[in-house]
């Protein structure tokens, strides 16, 4: 009886080994999209930007226990908030292939542009366009991003 079990299972595991082997004989391997996520969420990248957001989040909290959502330092954390989410949704759509390139210095090159679009933003609710202090710092930013462009 015992000697029946261990033939049966033995068999069982080869067929299945067999079934398993011929299904990814001469094919790549894909990761499924949930560890791909899990991937790039776990890189030195991401832990920048969600540490920033941290930050944002929690001075953000502070400052609605004694201000409305119309105080300006409010406003501009929601701002901030916004472009991190669009940043950390950028890193999410790397593909794994590439999640080398996930460095810790993309991350910091990428909170030092949402810094710099932060800064923007505040400049342009005090002045037009053609302000050379507008100017300015739209080429700032030009060049964080064409930095993160040559990255990604």
């Amino acid at each position: 009886m015992l000697l029946r079990k261990i033939i049966f299972i033995t068999i069982f595991l080869f067929s299945f080994s067999q079934i398993c082997f011929a299904q990814t004989s001469g094919k790549s391997i894909q990761i499924a999209p949930k560890q791909t996520t899990l991937a790039m969420k776990s890189s030195p990248a991401f832990a920048e930007l969600l540490l920033r957001r941290t930050e944002r989040e929690s001075e953000l909290e502070e400052f609605l226990l004694d201000y409305t959502e119309e105080f300006p330092k409010v406003k501009e954390l929601r701002f901030e908030l916004e472009v991190l989410k669009k940043a950390m949704d950028k890193i999410a759509t790397v593909h794994a292939s590439e999640s080398g390139k996930l460095t810790l210095a993309l991350g910091k090159l990428m909170v030092r542009k949402i810094e710099l679009e932060t800064d923007l933003w505040n400049l342009r609710r005090q002045y037009n366009d053609d302000h050379p202090e507008v100017k300015r710092a739209k080429r700032k930013i030009e060049v964080y991003e064409r930095a993160i462009k040559e990255i990604l």
